[in-house]
């Protein structure tokens, strides 16, 4: 049974580039066929900030937006965050989402797709990834940096260059070793 990847868009404010850079890593991973790939694009789940009342861990969620999510991240097995840099740091639409539920990350690889302005959004990785770990997330080193985004979009279409083409790949294939190397954890934390 194949791995399931979500490619998570995780701008949502108005005018984002980030679902035109998703569509292209999206469009890659499939045609890398290492994973069954879909699209999340946190704008459709538009969660309110942290609404329950009870700690994620315990699994209690009393709204029905957050069930939906927990669905969500519980269906992959592994993450790729195409993430934007606001301020040094992660879109604070990231860290909510993140924070809603707990045990549904666990055990699972995560890659990020960064872009933004001169450091291509590598600032507010770093911070992701402290995040992530806490959640057990296993952040993977490989990733897809676009600085100056802007150059790279051709009539609404993410048009990369090579390096950032044969990253995606070589992301893509140490996910889907990381992905592997961890379903006996998943399914072990899920008994």
């Amino acid at each position: 049974m194949r791995s399931k990847l979500h490619v998570v868009i995780c701008s949502t404010r108005p005018g984002r580039v980030g679902p035109t850079v998703a569509h292209w890593f999206h469009e890659v991973a499939i045609e890398h066929d290492q994973f069954d790939v879909a699209l999340v694009d946190l704008a459709e789940f538009n969660l309110p900030l942290f609404d329950e009342p009870k700690h994620p861990r315990l699994q209690q969620y009393q709204h029905e937006h957050t069930k939906r999510w927990a669905a969500s991240v519980n269906a992959a097995d592994a993450f790729v965050f195409v993430t934007p840099e606001y301020n040094h740091g992660p879109p604070p639409s990231l860290l909510n989402v993140l924070n809603y539920v707990y045990l549904e990350w666990n055990y699972k690889p995560a890659g990020f797709v960064s872009y933004g302005g001169m450091s291509g959004g590598m600032r507010a990785v770093q911070v992701e990834k402290l995040t992530l770990t806490t959640l057990k997330v296993v952040p993977i080193i490989e990733s897809v940096v676009v600085s100056m985004v802007s150059q790279y979009i051709e009539g609404g279409a993410f048009k990369p260059n090579d390096i950032q083409s044969d990253a995606a790949i070589a992301m893509l294939n140490e996910l889907a070793r990381w992905a592997e190397c961890l379903k006996p954890m998943r399914n072990h934390s899920a008994k």
